[in-house]
C-alpha cells in the first residue's frame, strides 16, 4: 500500500517506516499519525514481519515531533487512538521496534523513539523534550517512558531545562543503545533486526511481552506468577516454534522458525 507522508519498505521479515515529511523535518500531523496507525496495523498483523525499523527522510531530521505550523493554521487535528504516529499509546504491539535516529529527535519525534524497543542514533542525533518552550508539555509518553529509562532525576534534568543531549550523551544516559556515523546508521539497524530475526520470532515476543508488562507487576513474585497469562508468553507454548527450536538443537541444525 502506498502512503503520502510516510513510506513503508519490507526486506525479508523486517518492515522499515520511514517518517517522510523532510521538508518540515519530518513533523507530523493528523494525517501522517492516521498513515503510521494503518501501517502499523498492517506490520502487527503479518505473520511473515518479525521486527521493524522506524526513521526519518533526510540527513536532518528523524522527526521534529509534532507539526505546530500546521496546528497553528488550524489544521486538522487529532491521533488516533494508537497515540502519536500511531505509536507511543500502542501497548499490545509484541513485535519488536528499533528506532534509527538519523538527526533531530525533538518532543514528539523522541517520544516516538522512546516507544521503540531499541535505539540506535547517528552521531549527528539530537534528542529533547522542548515543549515547554512553547507552553505544551510531552504527554505523548515522554514524561513517563524516559525516567523509567534513565531514572527520575536524570530525566528530570532533561525535562525541566528542556535541554538538547547529543547521542553520545544519550548513550552514556542509557536510553540511546548504539551510536553509530551518520553514513552507517541503517546499516546498524539492519543488522540488529537480523541478528534479532535469527532468534525464535515467538520467543523475542514473549520475551518483549513478559518485561514490559513485568515492570507494571506490584512485585518481582506477582510478575513471576502472571507472565504465563500474557498473551504472547501463552502463544509461544502453542506455537509451531515451540517444537522446532529443541528439534532443531538435538538435531544440530539451525533452526526454521515460522513465527507461528
Amino acid at each position: 500500500m502506498s502512503y503520502q507522508y510516510i513510506k513503508v519498505d519490507r526486506d525479508g521479515p523486517v518492515t522499515i517506516f520511514t517518517l517522510n515529511r523532510p521538508e518540515v523535518m519530518n513533523a507530523l500531523h493528523s494525517p501522517a499519525h492516521f498513515e503510521m496507525d494503518e501501517a502499523l496495523n498492517a506490520f502487527a498483523a503479518d505473520p511473515d514481519q518479525w521486527v521493524g525499523i522506524v526513521t526519518g527522510a533526510g540527513e536532518r531530521a528523524f522527526s521534529a515531533g509534532n507539526d505546530l505550523k500546521h496546528q497553528a493554521s488550524g489544521g486538522k487535528m487529532g491521533n488516533p487512538a494508537s497515540g502519536f504516529a500511531g505509536l507511543t499509546s500502542r501497548f499490545d504491539l509484541a513485535k519488536p521496534l528499533i528506532a534509527a535516529v538519523n538527526g533531530v529527535a525533538m518532543g514528539g519525534g523522541f517520544e516516538i523513539a522512546l516507544a521503540c524497543d531499541i535505539i540506535i542514533a547517528s552521531d549527528q542525533a539530537v534528542f529533547s523534550l522542548p515543549e515547554p518552550r512553547v507552553g505544551l508539555a510531552a504527554l505523548a509518553g515522554g514524561l513517563h517512558r524516559l525516567p523509567r529509562a534513565i531514572g527520575t532525576k536524570r530525566a528530570m534534568a532533561m525535562i525541566l531545562t528542556a535541554r538538547r543531549v547529543s547521542a553520545a550523551e544519550g548513550q552514556a544516559l542509557g536510553f540511546v543503545d548504539q551510536v553509530t556515523p551518520a553514513a552507517g546508521l541503517m546499516d546498524a539497524a539492519r543488522a540488529m533486526a537480523k541478528t534479532i530475526c535469527e532468534l525464535g520470532p515467538m520467543s523475542i515476543r514473549a520475551s518483549k511481552e513478559a518485561v514490559y508488562r513485568g515492570l507494571d507487576e506490584p512485585s518481582l513474585e506477582a510478575a513471576l506468577k502472571g507472565q504465563n497469562r500474557y498473551p504472547a508468553v501463552a502463544a509461544l507454548y502453542t506455537s509451531e516454534d515451540f517444537k522446532e527450536g529443541p528439534l532443531a538443537f538435538a538435531q544440530k541444525r539451525a533452526p526454521q522458525w515460522k513465527g507461528r
